[in-house]
């Protein structure tokens, strides 16, 4: 005997079993279903917001800085972002200059003779991180060297794409500073390049994954412990590729 639905179809033919359930097959087919759909969902919006952070990078230029501020920091990564810094400094854009991510082996005569700077202007005005080791070492140490001045405002340097993940770190370590970007462009990517340059993509895609983690960090709950006052040494550094 079959049993029949309310409309006196067989219960077979309505897709469910008797406790009106769908059947488990289908069930697994719908689930696969929606996981495809998120993923290519989420798939999309990768790539959406990558094409959005490399057309904002892209759109970024080292800035005429009208005024002046308190201090300046470098995030070091490569020679190009300690030049700038060092003439923003040598044409009073800042009191004091912060070299953020330096190798601890180096010294700071070494420092001085790479990049061809003055020797007064490093003997009275240049400061040395060498604890960091990567962006968020850098935000740290230069958070604790910026509370222990109490600087206002502060020139950020960095390459224009390390900058976005520069200043997200930065900002959640210095509370009420004003951060003045100043992004150092050393290959032009404002017409598109970074679309045809596979090298561009494959940093900028770094960066933009990079990035991405820092935001998510930044959704965790904050750690008890706060910043402590920096002990900047500047008898001894040298340079490394700590921000990259």
């Amino acid at each position: 005997m079959k049993v029949s639905g309310p409309t006196g179809a067989p219960q077979h033919a309505l897709g469910a079993n008797e406790n009106g359930k769908q059947p488990p097959r289908r069930g697994a087919l719908r689930a696969v279903g929606l996981a495809v759909v998120c993923l290519i969902a989420g798939g999309l919006a990768f790539l959406g917001g990558f094409a959005a952070f490399s057309t904002h990078v892209a759109r970024l230029t080292t800035p005429e800085l009208q005024g002046s501020a308190d201090a300046i920091i470098v995030l070091t990564g490569g020679q190009a972002r300690i030049d700038a810094a060092l003439e923003l400094l040598q044409s009073g854009k800042g009191k004091r200059l912060l070299i953020s991510g330096v190798h601890p082996s180096a010294r700071m005569k070494d420092l001085q003779r790479v990049t061809g700077g003055d020797e007064k202007l490093f003997s009275c005005c240049i400061d040395i991180d060498r604890a960091a080791l990567d962006t968020i070492g850098n935000a740290e140490e230069s958070a604790k060297w910026v509370t222990s001045h109490a600087y206002g405002t502060v020139i950020v340097v960095t390459n224009n794409y390390h900058m976005p993940r520069s200043l997200l770190e930065l900002k959640r370590m210095v509370g009420e500073t004003v951060l003045l970007p100043y992004p150092v462009v050393n290959t032009p990517l404002d017409k598109g390049e970074w679309m045809k340059s596979g090298d561009a993509l494959r940093v900028l895609f770094m960066e933009y994954t990079k990035y991405l983690a820092s935001v998510a960090r930044g959704l965790l709950p904050k750690p008890a412990d706060g910043i402590g006052v920096a002990t900047i040494d500047a008898s001894s550094a040298g340079l490394h590729s700590s921000s990259y």
